[in-house]
């Protein structure tokens, strides 16, 4: 599952053998991933024991939630490296695919050094941050009152070692070949954090300039090492990039808010369609604002956002989730699911395709990524379709559009994510997500039996299963359907939150591999090992949007757009149609939840100000960025279904989904017109 989720990279040419400088690095990149991994053991655990104590013994603790927020903490910073070194961080490939291989090369050289310039300067004022909540005794607000230094330590090691990886990929991208230039960064790194050191808590400002030595420090140490590794051609153009950039921004400080949101916006789309990764283009657009756009450089909010954005107990349920898809998949049980849905389906026109949604929406409620969905229908559903004799175009069409319900029916990470963005409750957001999953599962396979009618060669003739094959293939996925019920019925009754029920249904889950006996050490370290990388860089999308949003902001962006909607005098349907179609064009380039992240600071208070329900929005937003996952050219469940089936063309899952998404749109203006769709079931329970 590993591979499905991670998001489509470029392979990294491996030097052999591998020196003993890329060797520590990989020894570090695998301590990061170690102590990732026992960090989500021990916050499930925790949040277990807290359920256990709550409802058995009738002792609710005072310390898990607190506990387990920082364990959370750990698991994304550290997973971090490891992440990068699976080359699993998002970014749009449309013009690093379009190059040549030499070319391909030196873009990704560029833009990875870029990366580390944002990693490295959100790394030293976090280790500030770090040290300046140590020496002023600093405590959290919790009932623990924990000093504030001891969880933000994880997070200032944890972008240190994701650095050290990024300076990994760039040295086996272009392996320096002299000895003396392989050992010349690690001397610059460490005369580099010598230096850093040595300057502690002051900023060491330039008088007369917004400068201070430390930035220049780094800088200068970047372009040593960009030298000496990838040769003076790839630095002359890095640094021409960072000094153009720095200079329009410094030029434009003191524009008109639509002239400013413009730039950012521009920079932003510039650097994500150079193959800059989504969050270190997020990331870049909030360091250059914040260094250039603003009366003074405030670059310590680097390390705040970073820290605040990720500090959340709310957010704790995505590696919950993303665990528990880990181990069912693991477990087999979702190939016998689809086997029991094919029984029950099967005589009907197109049997295995209304097998396949269903499949995809009983998966969607444990799992949480549409990702994980396209990946275990991909290789479980499609071949045996294709094999029964179902077209290519209907049979991936299908499960891609199958896929799309996996953040819709929750749970939902990007429910979630969404929710602890906006301040809405992410329980409301999961109830509020189960009336349109439905129906629009019912729409797909609607959608299904009118190709039938259109083309009949499309669909062949469906089997009839007796009624003891059916109660058969149901009796082997009961415990699996008592797992759904469990973990969904915990959450709606109020028994346990997002993250409770996430972690009781991952041990849940883990019960079930291990009595199949499809799971041992090594299975159950790979899915730990999983889990930490998914939920390292969908969260780092979450630190750069938060430093990015942050500069918004203070310019007073949102608020700029609100009042030209409010001036303009538009009608509320007008307004929403320009919204869905920014997004609409957005997702044609743009992975979903990074640009979801990256626009809510606008759009959602403009959602807001023509009168439309936050947690309504919720719900259009995931359909909305759902379109984006199955929509050429960057549409990830396309890809990922590419991957899996291996000789079915790009072009034909593209035309096949292409019904599917015209059906979501239409969709769309239905839960428009008709928001209690949404709104009903939150506002019955409670």
């Amino acid at each position: 599952m590993a591979d499905a989720m991670m998001a489509m990279g470029v392979p990294h040419p491996a030097a052999e053998p591998r020196s003993a400088v890329i060797r520590g690095i990989d020894r570090l990149s695998d301590l990061g991933a170690f102590i990732g991994a026992l960090a989500l053991l021990a916050m499930t655990a925790i949040v277990v024991f807290e359920v256990i104590s709550r409802y058995v013994f009738n002792e609710p603790t005072s310390w898990v939630t607190e506990i387990g927020t920082y364990l959370f903490v750990a698991i994304v910073f550290f997973g971090m490296a490891p992440a990068q070194r699976a080359n699993a961080h998002i970014q749009v490939e449309i013009l690093v695919d379009s190059v040549s291989k030499p070319w391909r090369t030196r873009l990704e050289l560029v833009t990875l050094w870029l990366g580390l310039v944002f990693v490295v300067f959100t790394a030293w004022h976090a280790a500030r941050f770090t040290f300046l909540d140590y020496l002023h005794g600093a405590r959290d607000w919790g009932l623990l009152g924990t000093p504030q230094w001891l969880p933000q330590v994880p997070m200032t090691l944890g972008l240190v070692l994701f650095a050290v990886a990024i300076l990994r990929d760039l040295h086996e991208l272009r392996p320096p070949r002299a000895l003396a230039a392989q050992w010349t960064v690690p001397v610059v790194a460490a005369a580099l954090a010598l230096g850093l050191y040595l300057m502690g808590r002051s900023d060491w400002r330039i008088p007369g300039t917004r400068f201070d030595w430390g930035s220049i420090l780094i800088c200068a140490s970047i372009t040593v090492a960009m030298i000496a590794w990838s040769g003076w051609r790839i630095a002359a153009a890095t640094v021409l990039v960072c000094a153009g950039l720095a200079l329009i921004f410094y030029s434009w400080r003191g524009a008109s808010l639509p002239w400013l949101g413009g730039l950012l916006g521009l920079t932003l789309l510039v650097l994500l369609f150079a193959g800059v990764r989504v969050a270190f283009a997020m990331g870049l657009v909030g360091l250059l604002g914040l260094y250039f756009l603003l009366p003074q450089a405030q670059l310590p909010v680097l390390a705040d956002r970073s820290w605040t954005s990720i500090n959340s107990f709310t957010l704790t349920a995505v590696p919950s989730f993303v665990l528990m898809g880990a181990l069912l998949v693991r477990s087999g049980i979702t190939t016998e699911l689809f086997d029991a849905l094919v029984a029950w389906f099967g005589r009907a026109p197109g049997g295995l395709a209304h097998a396949s949604v269903a499949a995809s929406a009983v998966f969607a409620a444990v799992c949480g990524s549409s990702l994980a969905t396209a990946a275990t229908l991909g290789s479980v559903a499609a071949p045996e379709m294709v094999e029964r004799g179902y077209s290519p175009r209907l049979t991936y069409g299908v499960v891609a559009a199958g896929a799309t319900l996996g953040i819709l029916i929750p749970p939902s990470i990007a429910m979630i994510i969404y929710g602890n963005v906006v301040g809405v409750a992410v329980t409301q957001l999961f109830l509020a997500g189960i009336l349109p999953g439905l129906l629009l599962s019912a729409l797909f396979m609607l959608t299904v039996v009118l190709w039938g009618l259109v083309s009949p060669s499309a669909i062949p003739k469906g089997e009839a299963y007796s009624w003891s094959r059916k109660l058969s293939a149901t009796a082997g996925v009961l415990p699996f359907l008592l797992l759904i019920a469990a973990v969904l019925g915990s959450l709606y009754l109020g028994i346990a939150t997002p993250t409770e029920a996430g972690a009781l249904g991952a041990v849940a889950a883990l019960g079930m591999a291990v009595k199949r006996g499809r799971l041992d050490w090594d299975g159950f370290y790979a899915c730990l090992i999983d889990t930490v990388k998914v939920t390292a860089f969908i969260m780092l999308i979450v630190v750069g949007a938060a430093i990015m949003s942050w500069v918004f902001d203070f310019l007073r962006l949102p608020r700029a757009m609100v009042q030209l909607v409010t001036d303009a005098n538009l009608a509320p349907w007008l307004v929403f149609a320009i919204i869905v179609g920014i997004y609409l064009i957005l997702g044609c380039f743009i992975e979903s939840i990074a640009m979801m992240l990256m626009t809510l600071s606008v759009t959602f208070p403009v959602i807001v100000s023509i009168g439309l329900d936050p947690i309504w929005f919720g719900v259009v937003l995931v359909l909305l960025v759902e379109i984006g996952l199955v929509t050429p050219p960057v549409g990830l469940v396309l890809f990922v279904l590419k991957g899996m089936s291996g000789h079915v063309a790009l072009r034909d899952i593209a035309l096949g989904v292409i019904p599917y998404i015209f059906v979501m749109l239409g969709f769309i203006w239905i839960l428009y017109f008709f928001p209690g769709i949404v709104t009903w079931l939150p506002k019955q329970v409670g």
